[in-house]
């Protein structure tokens, strides 16, 4: 029987690579995206079209009844989902805390902790044994922010992937015993459109690999995470940083 993933965030970036990467493995696929419909649509005719199968679903994490409808649509279209990919996130406005406005802290929040959190909830009602489940995984995507703490930048996005570090732990925790991992991948400097053009461009000089990651070699770590191949492997995160701490 097919593994069902769920990829929040995947209509690009990492989530894209990600949803891909698990199509081509055999996964049926759920991309849910909150705005770029086309870009999803194309992940999914592509995973389609190298055999794959895989659904478009549109819902903000950070709404839990968007949420709720989000699995639900899932459950009709390919049965309980057994793979989550906690990867939808917000950076907000870039700067110093003393200048952010409190709305978009709370928006950040909203994404990047609460909507994993309510995403999380709704794949344990499914997988744990102790609801009638047969197991899955969970892998969250945080980031290096959370070490780093991205001072004059982005202190809180780091917060919120603190936050995600310390859930990861947690939830491991709570659901190992009724069959669900859960882990983290922790990207540093990826090529997505997340960060900055010119910190992309001048990135590669404080990694020790001498470049930045490419996405696909973050959705490699998460494809393992989810595979039987890392049976006994919940509550750790990896770090896909081309050396950096």
């Amino acid at each position: 029987m097919a593994e069902v993933a769920i990829v929040t965030g995947a209509s690009r970036g990492i989530g894209a690579a990600v949803a891909r990467l698990l199509g081509a493995n055999g996964y049926l696929v759920c991309v849910n995206y909150r705005v770029g419909k086309e870009a999803a649509e194309c992940a999914v005719a592509d995973i389609v079209r190298h055999g794959g199968s895989a659904i478009a679903v549109a819902a903000d994490v950070a709404q839990v009844e968007d949420v709720r409808r989000l699995f639900e649509t899932v459950d009709q279209q390919f049965g309980p989902v057994t793979a989550l990919v906690n990867n939808a996130g917000i950076y907000g406005p870039r700067g110093r805390v003393d200048a952010l406005d409190l709305a978009d802290l709370q928006q950040v929040l909203a994404v990047n902790v609460i909507g994993l959190i309510a995403c999380s909830q709704q794949a344990v009602r499914r997988m744990s044994t102790r609801h009638g489940g047969t197991g899955g995984a969970i892998v969250n995507i945080s980031s290096g922010a959370a070490y780093i703490g991205s001072p004059g930048i982005g202190v809180q996005y780091s917060v919120s992937k603190g936050a995600v570090n310390s859930f990861t732990i947690g939830l491991s925790q709570e659901v190992a015993g009724e069959g669900i991992r859960v882990n983290a991948v922790s990207p540093g400097l990826t090529r997505t459109d997340m960060p900055e053009r010119d910190l992309l461009a001048q990135g590669a000089s404080s990694i020790p690999m001498g470049r930045v990651a490419e996405p696909k070699e973050v959705a490699e770590a998460v494809l393992w995470l989810l595979s039987e191949k890392a049976s006994f492997v919940a509550g750790t995160n990896i770090r896909v940083a081309g050396g950096r701490p």
